[in-house]
């Protein structure tokens, strides 16, 4: 009997930009090409799997293989695109080393899009996004997801909030001020939420003024993250944690994986 497209063994996958369809020939950057045969070490024929976030993804063999370069060949579908949660995190940026720990952690938990924003207490003059996204590409290489993360440019607060979207329901993690037990405030929410985001300040915690600011808009849900002071990057987490558990494609059963 043969093996179906899931069940052949792969040696990685890659995220492409190019369209997928069977038969389609695609060429890689150095980059990945380097990662190929010089990270794992693959040779002419061997077998990944491809995704570009539309077409789902697919079996792919090495066609050719040299220093710098690297062509393949899309030979059948794995797997179809499917949906995933609209879940965005807008979060105040940290330092280097937490903010890539948390832009990969949150593609690994399911986040659909990922906002660095500027507040009063913001310590961090300048992001780098580019980094961002490939941490948070890689994650989704890594943990099989269909898509891979958008990452924005910073915005200041002030116009983030000018900005988004009136329908998508923003869970405001607050340090003080009426906010309502996380759990409690979701579980309400539950199947009728339509598309979510959450909000996380700084290190150093929203200034009062942001916050009174933010409860007053209608589309806004503060929450309490419980009694103790978390790090921001862990309040970030906890929060896409909870939502996708609660609101989210964590309530599903996982695929079993040979």
């Amino acid at each position: 009997m043969s093996e179906s497209p899931q069940e052949k063994k792969i040696a990685t996958r890659l995220f492409v930009e190019e369209p997928l369809s069977q038969g389609v020939k695609i060429g890689l950057d150095h980059a990945r090409a380097h990662f190929l045969r010089s990270v794992l070490r693959l040779a002419q024929d061997a077998q990944l799997a491809v995704f570009n976030g539309r077409d789902g993804e697919w079996l792919a063999r090495i066609e050719g293989l040299g220093k710098g370069w690297a062509s393949l060949e899309v030979l059948e579908l794995r797997r179809p695109q499917t949906p995933e949660p609209d879940l965005w995190l807008a979060f105040a940026p940290i330092k280097r080393g937490r903010i890539d720990f948390l832009a990969e952690k949150a593609a690994e938990i399911g986040c659909a899009r990922l906002l660095p924003v500027i507040t009063r207490f913001t310590d961090v003059a300048r992001v780098n996004t580019d980094r961002l996204a490939a941490n948070a590409r890689e994650a989704a290489e890594q943990c099989e997801r269909l898509t891979v993360p958008e990452v924005a440019e910073p915005m200041k607060l002030s116009n983030l909030a000018d900005s988004w979207p009136a329908e998508r329901r923003l869970i405001l993690c607050a340090e003080f001020g009426p906010a309502r037990p996380v759990a409690e405030a979701l579980e309400e929410i539950g199947d009728t939420s339509g598309p979510l985001g959450v909000m996380t300040g700084p290190e150093g915690g929203f200034a009062r003024s942001e916050l009174d600011a933010l409860v007053e808009l209608p589309f806004v849900t503060p929450v309490s993250l419980g009694p103790r002071i978390l790090r921001a990057d862990t309040a970030a987490l906890s929060a896409l944690a909870l939502c996708q558990a609660l609101c989210g494609d964590w309530r599903a059963r996982s695929d079993s994986r040979a």
